[in-house]
């Protein structure tokens, strides 16, 4: 950048490593196709040399909507090198008209790569002006970029996108749960010190961003390694699969589990495979660990809960407060639990005076969700909101029916039970009577006297 190179250029450069800087100085030549590379080293452009949009569109328009080019090229124009200060506006300045010169090219990769929410803000107030939803609208060119990248850079982790529902739908349902965190000022407008409050509580948005700038203009950093959107999927019969899931909603889903819960997502009950039947579907849920379980009804609407445990086949609630609801469609939402009461999982069968079926949160009869073991149908009932999650009516019509329904196993699965270990004492040799027993207020006195089973810490 020669003698053109101003202080606040040098304070932004000094946020990436020594080995980074050349090749952020390097960034503005190489998307100029090359024009500039007699100039010598990176950072000696000669000076009143632009960027043009024409040559930002042909180097980013393969991974990122037009719309999105634009976004960033009028972003980058609106930065005055000198003061490093950003048009709220979206205008440019008139130093900038005829292009992007590379100090401004420089601050936009410093403050998008490794900038604070502070720094941020007046680069996502000017990229999103545009008038009424401008945000939401944003959103979606943002996250559409985001899942392009991820297919076209071939890091989708196993998944198929070919296979699984629509990202366009994805796109915006993901964009209005980002934009329902947004808050108004008081005057019911979104300004910088709003969009700095949002910047800073929603991560998705600078991440997203980051992910675009370093990928669509080839920045690639040593500093932190490439962030990781999906969980990594095995065993998928993806030839007979037609995935709930889409690219988005995984997006949005995988950061919301527990970290530990690290290993490959894999399938182990679809209604297309399998069928509708509540036996196979038990019989892939018991023995596996956490795991996610997504339902459409025939109202269309999405949802499902994540089990933190294995779940067994027993009269009495089981799990911790890592499960939670959610909905995916029309809305994504996700339910984490109230501490009101420990009603986190159920799953009974063939026993005549408890309920059978599975079901998470609330209680009998009234379940946050519930699918009855002749399966098919269900229902999810708040009045006004389930006790356990705080979720309200997840389906379309509370009595609903089902129309599809997958569970992925999200990880790791127990470990297999020695032999001659894990059997119960005779005292739980019928759980219906013992908790039978239990919530008719009968004590249970012999239940002190019997030795401790092995399979229990």
């Amino acid at each position: 950048m020669g003698n053109t190179e101003s202080v606040v250029v040098q304070k932004r450069l000094a946020r990436f490593r020594p080995e980074e800087r050349p090749v952020v100085e390097g960034v503005f030549d190489r998307l100029q196709g090359g024009a500039g590379g007699s100039s010598g080293a990176p950072g000696k452009t000669q000076a009143g040399k632009t960027l043009t949009l024409k040559m930002l569109q042909s180097s980013v328009g393969s991974l990122a909507p037009d719309s999105m080019v634009r976004r960033i090229y009028h972003c980058m124009c609106s930065i005055d090198p000198g003061m490093a200060a950003h048009t709220a506006s979206g205008k440019t300045s008139a130093s900038s008209v005829s292009g992007i010169s590379q100090e401004q090219l420089v601050i936009f990769l410093a403050d998008t790569l490794r900038g604070t929410a502070e720094e941020q803000a007046p680069l996502v107030m000017t990229m999103s002006q545009n008038g009424t939803g401008a945000a939401k609208v944003f959103l979606q060119d943002l996250i559409t970029a985001v899942v392009q990248i991820l297919v076209t850079r071939e890091r989708l982790q196993g998944w198929r996108p070919e296979r699984m529902g629509d990202s366009s739908l994805g796109v915006k349902v993901l964009a209005e749960h980002m934009c329902s965190e947004l808050r108004l000022s008081e005057q019911g407008e979104c300004d910088v010190s709003c969009l700095e409050d949002w910047i800073f509580r929603v991560s998705q948005v600078s991440l997203y961003l980051e992910i675009l700038v370093a990928e669509a203009l080839n920045v690639p950093l040593t500093g932190r390694p490439a962030p990781t959107l999906l969980p990594p999927c095995k065993e998928t019969p993806w030839k007979e699969l037609r995935c709930l899931l889409d690219l988005p909603t995984l997006m949005f889903l995988a950061p919301q589990l527990p970290d530990s819960y690290s290993a490959p997502w894999r399938l182990v009950f679809s209604t297309q495979l399998h069928g509708e039947s509540f036996t196979r579907m038990v019989a892939g849920l018991t023995k596996r660990g956490p795991t996610l379980l997504l339902i459409r009804d025939t109202k269309s609407h999405v949802f499902g809960g994540l089990a933190s445990h294995t779940w067994e086949v027993k009269p009495q609630y089981q799990g911790d407060s890592r499960c939670f609801l959610f909905t995916v469609f029309p809305r994504l939402r996700v339910y984490t639990t109230t501490g009101y009461n420990q009603h986190f999982m159920y799953l009974n069968q063939n026993q005549q005076t408890m309920p059978n079926g599975l079901g998470m949160g609330g209680q009998y009869g009234y379940f946050g969700l519930w699918l009855d073991s002749d399966f098919g149908c269900g229902h999810s009932r708040a009045r006004p909101k389930c006790t356990t999650y705080g979720s309200p009516q997840l389906s379309g019509e509370e009595n609903f029916t089902l129309d599809s329904m997958e569970v992925w196993a999200v990880g790791r699965p127990p470990e297999p039970e020695e032999e001659g270990k894990g059997k119960k004492s005779i005292l739980n040799a019928d759980l219906e009577v013992q908790a039978m027993m239990e919530m008719t207020g009968k004590t249970l006195h012999s239940q002190g006297l019997r030795e401790p089973e092995e399979d229990q810490k």
